[in-house]
């Protein structure tokens, strides 16, 4: 051994997280500390200059001495009084203590079975307690204002219980729609009631509800709403000034039990062919030829329903010219963050329940994996939960409305829900999965069907965003 490779053994092992030789600290030295040969008696000693690269070293004093002064200086901006990370933990607490008091998995159960799909009694306390349908909606119209992060916290807690609720179809798909689009009119008749719960609302559209809203293709370059004539839903104007749409909605988020229908239709003809939205009262008495069909769904706590319009009365949304494309394909962005949510919170719930399961069955006398195995795949299935959530938790915090992020992080949180589902859904031992551990498999297969699939999400947001993140389209 050469005196090279003798001092390369015995060189200090490296830190990998400053990448430096580590050395043993020194004794501190004992007896009285030298003086500083360039300190001045009675004067102040100076501070050595940072490096490059390394924070300076400030004394507490320092943010007064260095805050504008002057008759001209503005004051220091103060701390918010309720950062938004406490109003999100907030909510995720109150909401996570009712959930877990009414809904249950057999609260689920009988809540899906009544006529209106869900529980009125918890829907009244998550949106008059907790406020949680007007989160987003402007405080001059009933709502908070918080933004769209304390939704997503929201949305994960729901999905993590699977409750069924209006909340998808009132707060994410229909309150935006109509925030962005009505008229100040429309604004202040229904939006505080969307507010406060007493009214609920859903978006109807012909055909593809992804495509409409964006998520998996251009909604502008196919007839998805109608063509020419006939197709989808057709809106004619009559000579009162009013509208009357003719045609068929399937696959329609709560479309049996919401008060409020926003209808995507065709207008026009072949010369000036266009698509509007229109406001349709669902009570019967106002909405004459409106016939609203509850459908089996293979998620029973994701609500859908086949609407029918024969000849029946809508009134415009909004006012012409609009973009009424733009307005859809923004508010299906911002509605891809708040299903990453819900799936996110449902991905980790059927891990954490998979693993408990994991780690206590023995059904037959003996353990159904060995225990290493199992332990990869539930870390595996760990990471791929947390990146997905960590994915969506920045779409929520992305400036601007439509987060571009949005479909990329429900095509992740898709994928997480799916392998954590199909991983719960697995015999264990013999003994076969629960009803329970069903649900999240249904929930990952149902969402896919109306919103996905990933691979698609994926391919549209490729296209939108181009190989360096330039928005394209």
């Amino acid at each position: 051994m050469d005196a090279a490779d003798h001092a390369a053994l015995t060189a200090a092992p490296t830190d990998p997280f400053t990448a430096s030789p580590t050395t043993p600290a020194p004794a501190p030295p004992t007896g009285p500390r030298p003086a500083r040969q360039d300190a001045v008696p009675g004067e102040p000693r100076a501070t050595p200059p940072a490096a490059a690269g390394e924070p300076r070293a400030t004394s507490p004093a320092a943010p007064l001495a260095a805050a504008p002064s002057g008759p001209g200086a503005e004051p220091p901006a103060e701390p918010p009084a309720h950062p938004p990370a406490d109003q999100e933990q907030a909510v995720r607490h109150a909401l996570r203590e009712l959930l877990a008091e009414r809904a249950g998995p057999d609260e689920n159960r009988a809540a899906t079975a009544t006529p209106e799909g869900y529980d009125t009694e918890l829907w009244a306390r998550m949106s008059g307690a907790l406020g949680l349908a007007g989160l987003t909606l402007p405080e001059e119209y009933g709502g908070t204002g918080r933004g769209p992060a304390a939704l997503a916290a929201a949305c994960e807690e729901t999905g993590r219980t699977l409750a069924p609720s209006p909340l998808l179809a009132t707060a994410v798909l229909g309150a935006p729609l109509l925030a962005a689009l009505g008229t100040p009119e429309q604004r202040a008749d229904l939006l505080p009631r969307l507010a406060d719960g007493s009214l609920t609302c859903t978006l109807a559209v012909p055909g593809a509800l992804a495509l409409a809203l964006g998520l998996t293709g251009d909604n502008t370059a196919h007839p998805w709403s109608g063509d020419g004539r006939a197709g989808g839903i057709q809106a004619t104007r009559t000579t009162d000034g009013g509208w009357r749409l003719y045609g068929e909605a399937a696959q329609v988020v709560d479309g049996h039990s919401a008060g409020l229908l926003i209808v995507a239709a065709h207008t026009g003809g072949f010369a000036r062919s266009r698509t509007l939205l229109f406001l349709v009262r669902a009570d019967a008495a106002e909405a004459p030829g409106l016939v609203r069909t509850r459908q089996p769904a293979l998620d029973p706590t994701r609500t859908r329903a086949t609407v029918q319009f024969r000849d029946t009365g809508a009134e415009l949304l909004g006012e012409e010219p609009a973009d009424v494309l733009g307005a859809l394909a923004t508010a299906g962005r911002a509605a891809a963050v708040m299903l990453a949510a819900e799936a996110v919170g449902a991905a980790r719930e059927a891990l954490d329940r998979t693993a408990a399961h994991a780690g206590s069955r023995e059904p037959s006398g003996r353990p159904a994996a060995p225990a290493p195995t199992a332990d990869h795949r539930l870390a595996d299935l760990y990471v791929q939960v947390e990146t997905a959530r960590s994915l969506t938790h920045c779409a929520a915090r992305e400036p601007g409305p439509g987060p571009e992020s949005g479909p990329l992080a429900l095509a992740h949180a898709l994928d997480a829900l799916r392998a954590t589902a199909g991983e719960s859904a697995q015999p264990h031992g013999g003994t076969g999965p629960t009803r329970d551990q069903e649900a999240y498999f249904h929930r990952a297969a149902s969402d896919e069907l109306l919103f996905g699939p990933a691979r698609r999400l994926r391919a549209r947001a490729a296209e939108r965003t181009g190989p360096f993140g330039e928005v394209a389209a």
